[in-house]
């Protein structure tokens, strides 16, 4: 429950900023092109983004005759989490990882590495499947489109004021001062609020995972397997495309210090904690 609060909380803050830096730099005209550009570069990318995510770790559809045991997981785990039998795929990469796409539970595909497949339990991969299972049900991957959609359109209202100069919601030339901080800072603070959103919803699919399973424990356990061994194995996919890798149940291209306010993936460590928390409880 927290962290859907904290999810709505941060949605209507990317949604006030935006509507604030609109009405400073670009008035009202100003706010609704940029919008109306984000939204339809992101709804190319919510409407697609299986095919073309699949397509670029040239993941292979795999079924109960050519994966028996994997996909017989999948589909008791969608069963518990009751959900539509989403398509099943393997990725041949070294490193252990594992995502999930799709626009809805009706289209929704479930993808895991080799790597993973090879390093974890069977009771391990099964809590990471029931991880990527819950972000079906929460519709994660519309309230991340939502949220880079807000978040473009304020990047594209600096950019809009630094060619053009800013307007107020009068059409009134903006102070220059204040416009050239704005133009600066507003991106940066969408982005911050975005990949706060982001790590939000892992905890939530954490959660959702671990109740999905019925054993954080497993999923914690999981989680400090795939930190331990990422870290030796690059996944070469996720470098080619790296506007991919918050779609992962961990981040391959994370890094910390104050990098971390614009990390996609909480702290492995916390992560671990809350799920043992649930397990004890």
């Amino acid at each position: 429950m927290f962290n859907l609060m904290k999810t709505a909380i941060l949605m209507a803050a990317i949604t006030a900023l935006f509507m604030a830096i609109g009405a400073m730099l670009g008035g009202q005209s100003g706010m609704l092109l940029a919008l109306a550009v984000a939204v339809a570069m992101n709804f190319f990318s919510y409407w697609f983004s299986d095919k073309m995510v699949l397509k670029m770790y040239n993941a292979q559809q795999v079924d109960e005759t050519s994966a028996p045991q994997f996909y017989a997981m999948v589909r008791e785990l969608a069963a518990k989490a009751q959900l539509p039998m989403p398509k099943v795929y393997i990725i041949r990469e070294d490193a252990p990882n594992a995502f999930a796409t799709g626009r809805n539970p009706e289209n929704a595909a479930v993808a895991a590495t080799t790597g993973i497949m090879r390093v974890l339990s069977e009771r391990e991969l099964r809590g990471v499947m029931a991880h990527e299972l819950a972000h079906v049900k929460h519709r994660d991957i519309l309230i991340s489109t939502v949220s880079a959609t807000m978040a473009g359109a304020i990047s594209m209202l600096a950019n809009f004021a630094m060619f053009f100069g800013g307007r107020d919601s009068e059409g009134r030339p903006a102070n220059p001062i204040v416009s050239i901080l704005v133009m600066i800072l507003a991106p940066i603070a969408a982005s911050v609020i975005q990949m706060a959103i982001s790590r939000a919803r892992e905890f939530e699919a954490d959660r959702g995972g671990a109740e999905i399973s019925g054993d954080p424990q497993a999923l914690a356990s999981a989680l400090e397997k795939i930190q331990r061994y990422a870290k030796g194995i690059p996944m070469e996919a996720a470098e080619r495309h790296p506007e991919t890798a918050q779609m992962m149940i961990m981040n391959p291209l994370s890094a910390g210090g104050i990098r971390g306010l614009f990390s996609t993936h909480p702290a492995t460590e916390e992560r671990v904690a809350r799920l043992l928390e649930m397990a004890r409880r």
